[in-house]
């Protein structure tokens, strides 16, 4: 008997199986928020229009990339190691550091005689209501040279917490610094 060999559908789901089920399983994981992204800054991402002509305020450092943060009131402990931790991650990022200055906004009631007894020169400047509104909450923020506030780092409590915060701050600025084309 003369018979014909059947055709196999084993290459056919072999291809199905191969190309298409990790695409739909990409896509049922997407659909289903369970994948987040690999996100490698540490502080908060600030709204692009955000800068210091949309707050009515003049760059005090042009073409330099800045870390400020607001002198509160009353310089209290917390406000002690954040000025330490800013002047530690300066000072920690080496051959970059003429690339970024660190920069104290001043308000009329700020707390100037903690800036005194610390023996930190600091670079200051004096800030408008809606720049202090924004940092209301202690936080610290890098703004780029052409003046647009990019990260936020919160106010955190504690020494130990300070630390770990201005070690994140540091290896946000290398990268910002080795990425930039600007400052």
């Amino acid at each position: 008997m003369n018979s014909q060999p059947r055709k196999s559908n084993k290459t056919l789901i072999l291809l199905f199986v191969v190309f298409l089920v990790p695409v739909a399983l990409a896509k049922l994981v997407l659909s289903m928020d369970l994948y987040h992204g690999g996100a490698t800054n540490k502080g908060a991402l600030l709204s692009t229009d955000l800068t210091y002509s949309t707050l009515d305020m003049d760059n005090p450092k042009p073409h330099l990339w800045q870390l400020v943060y607001l002198l509160p009131e009353k310089c209290d402990e917390q406000c002690v190691d954040r000025l330490y931790i800013i002047n530690q991650s300066h000072i920690a990022l080496g051959r970059d550091r003429d690339r970024i200055v660190p920069m104290i906004l001043l308000q009329d009631n700020s707390d100037i005689e903690a800036l005194k007894q610390l023996h930190i020169p600091f670079d200051t400047a004096v800030i408008n209501s809606k720049m202090a509104e924004l940092l209301r909450l202690q936080q610290m923020i890098i703004v780029d040279p052409l003046g647009s506030l990019v990260m936020q780092y919160d106010a955190v409590l504690g020494r130990d917490a300070n630390i770990v915060q201005g070690k994140a701050i540091i290896a946000d600025l290398r990268k910002m610094l080795k990425l930039s084309r600007v400052g």
